[in-house]
């Protein structure tokens, strides 16, 4: 078994390596280029190992791979430091110009497209002779539905387009997974018979029938919903201002660099840490959501009041490189993933038809809210377009999907959303660049 220090540096030298075989020979923006490197090397370890056993190499990578908790690593580790350093360069001035448009995709969106997701899924499983209730199938349409924010914010540095068409985009991707997480907490338990504290609907419900057909329902009223979302979300986003509200006026009474940093890494490191300690009405806050808040205001308010250039050029390089390094591990661990998940083979067809199925929801997600509430008419030309393929998945969908119990449906689930994730992240962000020249500006390449 190896050390904690010795998959790290396993994992920093893949990195590095395959970082330098990329940008060398395939050329393909970096995480991409990464993770389809890590493809390609999981199925040459594998091919070795089914002609020469005795290398050895598939036991040592699988059983260092297998000594990580993808979805610790990602959930409760990397996650916060990335959501943050994605905060810092979004522009709260548009963001807030966006706010009716970003809210409603990243809340109803969401919602629609899990339902739309998980009706499509449950019903193409029965196709496939395929048994999974359909409380699971919106399991399914609710770990997917969310785009990744650290996924999304990664193409987007390899794509030029409009400024508010981005902050869109981006604004939407950081808020909307911290309410997916929300919606999958809920329907996990509606599937597991969990307690009434994460009560959904009640059996009147359209829901009634399916969660029936699990065995039974916990009680479930609307408030249950509103206490949830209300601790879970909007306990996150005032800690988060808080806590951002305080590193802010730390920052302002000194002009040092290195301590500036500190004070930002603490202020991600802590606040993320707090919000799985505290405990309301026996929900905890989100980490994500806080993180993000806080990175809103020290990238806007902080840097414009309590920086010195200097001191701003350093920080947001330091965060610049945080950011690299870890989207460099995350998108090889997506890649590496494939080794120690246990995918079946036989889903592989489901999987096929359900890329488009989730790209039919997530079209609708978007292009509803916008062609129904006015206030979205001043959007740019071709966003419906743009904000649907730019909807990228990413190791989110994966890390809940690989904290979901282990039941018989968890293998169709797993393999379905980590072929999903794979085909978003090459497929959709190799060629976004193509849609937004198409649909916006073709000036714009």
């Amino acid at each position: 078994m190896l050390t904690l220090f010795e998959i790290a540096a396993l994992l920093l030298v893949l990195s590095a390596v395959l970082s330098f075989i990329n940008r060398a020979y395939l050329k393909l923006p970096h995480t991409i280029g990464l993770l389809v490197m890590a493809l390609l090397a999981s199925f040459l370890v594998m091919f070795l190992h089914a002609v020469a056993p005795g290398l050895r190499i598939y036991e040592t990578l699988t059983g260092a791979v297998g000594q990580i908790d993808f979805n610790e690593t990602l959930m409760k580790g990397m996650l916060g430091f990335l959501l943050f350093a994605g905060a810092l360069h979004v522009d709260i001035t548009k963001l807030k110009q966006a706010k009716w448009a970003i809210g409603a995709m990243a809340t109803f969106g969401v919602v629609l497209s899990t339902f739309i997701v998980g009706t499509g899924f449950w019903l193409l499983a029965g196709l496939f002779g395929v048994d999974i209730p359909y409380i699971w199938a919106l399991v399914f349409g609710a770990l997917i539905s969310p785009t990744d924010p650290v996924a999304v914010l990664s193409i987007l540095k390899t794509v030029k387009m409009p400024k508010s068409l981005e902050t869109k985009i981006a604004g939407e991707s950081l808020f909307n997974d911290g309410v997916g997480v929300v919606v999958f907490t809920l329907i996990v338990a509606i599937a597991t018979g969990g307690a009434s504290a994460h009560a959904l609907l009640s059996d009147t419900t359209l829901l009634a029938g399916p969660v029936m057909a699990t065995g039974g329902v916990a009680s479930f009223s609307v408030l249950d919903v509103v206490e949830l979302f209300l601790v879970d979300a909007v306990g996150g986003a005032i800690l988060g201002g808080i806590a951002g509200y305080i590193a802010y006026l730390m920052m302002k009474r000194i002009d040092d660099p290195a301590i500036e940093i500190l004070i930002s890494l603490a202020l991600v490191a802590g606040a993320y840490a707090l919000c799985y300690r505290i405990d309301i009405l026996g929900h905890h806050l989100s980490g994500p959501i806080a993180v993000v808040v806080a990175g809103l205001m020290i990238g806007n308010q902080g840097a414009a009041f309590a920086m010195s250039e200097k001191t701003r050029e350093t920080l947001f390089g330091f965060w610049h490189m945080i950011d690299e390094i870890l989207n460099s591990v995350l998108f090889l661990l997506i890649g590496l993933e494939i080794l120690v998940l246990g995918l079946n083979p036989s889903f592989g067809l489901i999987t096929l038809i359900a890329i488009p199925l989730v790209l039919l929801a997530r079209l609708t997600a978007v292009s509803v809210p916008m062609k129904t509430i006015g206030a979205f008419k001043e959007f740019t030309k071709g966003a419906i377009p743009v904000l649907t393929w730019g909807g990228v998945r990413g190791g989110i969908s994966v890390a809940l999907a690989l904290s979901l119990p282990d039941t018989e449906y968890k293998p169709l689930i797993l393999t379905a959303t980590y072929g999903i994730v794979v085909f978003s992240i090459i497929v959709q962000g190799l060629t976004i660049k193509r849609v937004v020249q198409k649909a916006v500006d073709p000036t714009l390449l």
